[in-house]
């Protein structure tokens, strides 16, 4: 029997600034992984418009760490998306609330990014929608100190007690 693709879906409010910086993280850490299990990122916004790119500072702060977001286009949370993920990475706590009365059957594989992640402080990553750029600085940093720890909980095989392929 094949071994089934973890496929893991970061969620944010308009999928232009948090979460496709999470995405374009998470792929380009795992690509540094010879050998290890396939994995399928993707990211959506709660209030997403469709197609949009990613906000100028986003783009800005990721160009600065050699990382690309000019083809991230938003999308939507649908329940398609939501139905294929094996986890589920949100942003803030009002978020998961909002996903949980949309979708209630992923309560099991939804979570906060920094928390799955075993980060201290705030659980919440905050929106720097409208900021300056130091602030999509500070959250980057937020951001990539998530997924280094997400990286090494995937490569474990195991979150909070799940497998990610279930």
């Amino acid at each position: 029997m094949a071994e089934r693709k973890i496929k893991i879906l970061f969620v944010c409010t308009g999928n232009t600034c948090r979460s496709p910086m999470a995405e374009a993280l998470l792929r380009h850490e795992w690509a540094k992984r010879p050998g290890a299990p396939a994995l399928e990122v993707a990211s959506a916004g709660l209030a997403a418009v469709e197609g949009e790119q990613a906000s100028a500072h986003a783009r800005t702060v990721m160009r600065e760490a050699g990382l690309d977001l000019e083809a991230h286009r938003s999308a939507p949370l649908d329940e398609r998306l939501v139905g294929e993920a094996s986890l589920i990475l949100v942003m803030s706590r009002l978020q998961r609330e909002r996903l949980l009365r949309l979708f209630p059957a992923a309560a099991g594989k939804t979570f906060l990014l920094k928390e799955f992640a075993g980060l201290e402080g705030d659980p919440d990553v905050a929106d720097p929608y409208g900021g300056s750029l130091e602030d999509y600085r500070r959250i980057f940093e937020e951001l990539r100190d998530g997924i280094e720890k997400i990286v090494q909980i995937l490569e474990g095989g195991k979150e909070n007690g799940h497998s990610p392929g279930q």
